[in-house]
């Protein structure tokens, strides 16, 4: 098994991570101990989660995939693995989420109250990586460095790492932690994939610079790259087709980022590039997500076991010159088809 480090972190995890989002929505504790059994059979020691999952983010339910992964987790070596979780953004930001009453931040008092809740449902000792889910707009950095520094010490919490952040915010937090002399982040977790290259404008350069690593999550653009979405019709069980029926205001906003005239676009090319290479088109939107050097892991996932299988195919491909010039062709003709 290949290995990558995050950041400059003790952490050697495999090129891909099992995202655990699902658990306890789309995917039940009896088929999501099935995901978690293959992965590590495959060889996976990276899993992430977080106090809000599972998705759509509901208050009955949030909390309830790290409290499966804890039943999980009994009788098993735990330093066989690295678990990563997060705190939940702030409220002030592009979404409020349904814990804490509506009113998370990320400070002191939200941090604490975070990682205490996260560490119980997981029956852990320890977070390997913890990061902010997203960030906040209100609190100064400082301040929420400072109480994540104080994780650090306390030995809760291993290393840090930010999620959904700008190329200003990371290289902000990261000079604010030099000047303190504090425990940084080590790395992001954005979103990056064939439809959505935006990392390669400023963040890799700063993630390059400063080895910072990219935790790249939804690699197949929240499935639109398996090309379920280009047939005639949207499959029944599908998170956007869902979202679509739903008509909850974040989930249509979502759909329509995710599956527009040009992700379906770009996306017919991808699955014409994958056919010349004899593989499916999941197996080369996780191989492009992990080709780069400042990606220590791409975050995957799936409703049931099965659907790993084409993630995972991914794991000792490497792409060649001559297909990413393909690639790179499509994504200059079709430019940001999530905007």
């Amino acid at each position: 098994m290949q290995y990558r480090y995050i950041g400059k972190t003790g952490l050697r995890v495999t090129p891909i991570c099992l995202g655990t989002m699902s658990f306890g929505s789309w995917s039940d504790e009896a088929e999501s101990f099935k995901i978690m059994d293959k992965a590590v059979d495959f060889g996976i020691n990276f899993f992430d989660t977080a106090e809000l999952y599972p998705v759509p983010p509901r208050a009955e339910y949030a909390g309830e995939t790290e409290s499966i992964i804890g039943r999980w987790l009994k009788g098993r070596q735990r330093d066989k693995l690295i678990i990563a979780s997060k705190v939940a953004g702030a409220a002030n930001g592009w979404f409020v989420p349904p814990i804490r009453h509506g009113m998370t931040a990320i400070d002191k008092f939200h941090i604490k109250k975070a990682v205490e809740g996260s560490l119980k449902r997981l029956g852990t000792e320890y977070i390997d990586l913890y990061q902010m889910h997203w960030p906040d707009s209100i609190v100064p950095i400082e301040e929420s460095l400072r109480a994540f520094d104080e994780l650090v010490q306390e030995g809760k919490v291993r290393y840090l790492g930010t999620s959904n952040d700008t190329a200003h915010g990371l290289t902000k937090a990261n000079e604010t932690s030099k000047r303190l002399g504090i425990s940084r982040f080590e790395s992001i977790q954005n979103n990056f994939s064939l439809n959505n290259p935006r990392f390669l404008d400023e963040l890799s350069h700063v993630c390059s610079k400063e080895d910072i690593s990219l935790l790249a999550y939804s690699p197949i653009a929240g499935g639109v790259l398996s090309g379920k979405y280009n047939g005639e019709f949207y499959p029944d069980v599908a998170r956007f087709a869902e979202y679509l029926k739903n008509g909850d205001k974040r989930g249509l906003a979502q759909s329509h980022r995710f599956v527009n005239e040009k992700s379906l676009a770009t996306t017919a090319r991808y699955m014409d590039i994958a056919k010349k290479l004899d593989m499916s088109v999941v197996t080369l939107a996780v191989a492009y997500s992990k080709q780069f050097s400042f990606v220590a892991s791409t975050i995957i996932g799936a409703r049931n076991a099965k659907q790993l299988d084409e993630s995972f195919a991914a794991m000792d491909v490497v792409l060649s010159d001559e297909t990413m010039a393909e690639i790179k062709a499509v994504q200059q003709e079709i430019m940001y088809p999530m905007g």
